[in-house]
């Protein structure tokens, strides 16, 4: 898929945010928007939120099974309410969350050495385990190569050395990423 346009994201970034309301204050689910084609094409996507600078939920779907807006939608409530690692979040706190999408390619196998960080993401299994990992996590961490295998087995509850047995699956994928903020600077409020 080649990047969406600036509308398209804004689309879905306002899409991921009211869902979210709605969510946390028991809303029927806010109207998917129609008006742009591109949103109609299955994609994976997560949806992560934080809150001072900090991650306060991230859920996502790694295959394409459904539209984008299904996708994004979904994942969006489901980062606020269902993320295990976190409490779910309150009304109060909607205004003060920061939203970031990211839009999965499809997922390939690769070699440890092909793995270029800041550029793919990991999904690593081996049998039922599997961990997974974005790829801007690597670059905000500043993680060599082996240090983010090593995250990704560790997320998947595997050995952090589990990725060079043969036995455990690599695979990577590239994700689009955009967010309110990069969305606010590239398109500032007019000032009064």
């Amino acid at each position: 898929m080649s990047p969406l346009p600036s509308a398209e994201r804004r689309a879905l970034l306002a899409l991921a945010r009211s869902a979210i309301k709605a969510a946390v204050e028991r809303r029927p689910p806010p109207e998917l928007p129609s008006d742009f084609p591109l949103l109609a094409v299955p994609s994976g996507a997560f949806v992560s939120l934080h809150q001072r600078g900090r991650l306060r939920g991230c859920i996502g779907q790694i295959e394409a099974r459904q539209p984008l807006v299904l996708t994004v939608a979904h994942c969006a409530i489901a980062a606020a309410t269902e993320d295990p690692r976190f409490s779910p979040v309150t009304p109060e706190e909607v205004p003060g969350l920061e939203i970031e999408i990211s839009l999965l390619s499809p997922l390939r196998p690769a070699r440890p050495e092909e793995i270029e960080v800041g550029t793919h993401g990991l999904l690593i299994s081996r049998g039922w385990q599997r961990g997974l990992l974005l790829p801007q996590v690597a670059t905000q961490f500043h993680w060599t190569r082996e240090r983010f295998l090593q995250e990704t087995c560790h997320k998947a509850g595997l050995d952090a050395d589990a990725w060079q047995d043969p036995g455990t699956r690599i695979e990577a994928f590239t994700a689009e990423v955009f967010s309110e903020a990069e969305m606010r600077a590239e398109h500032p409020a007019p000032s009064s």
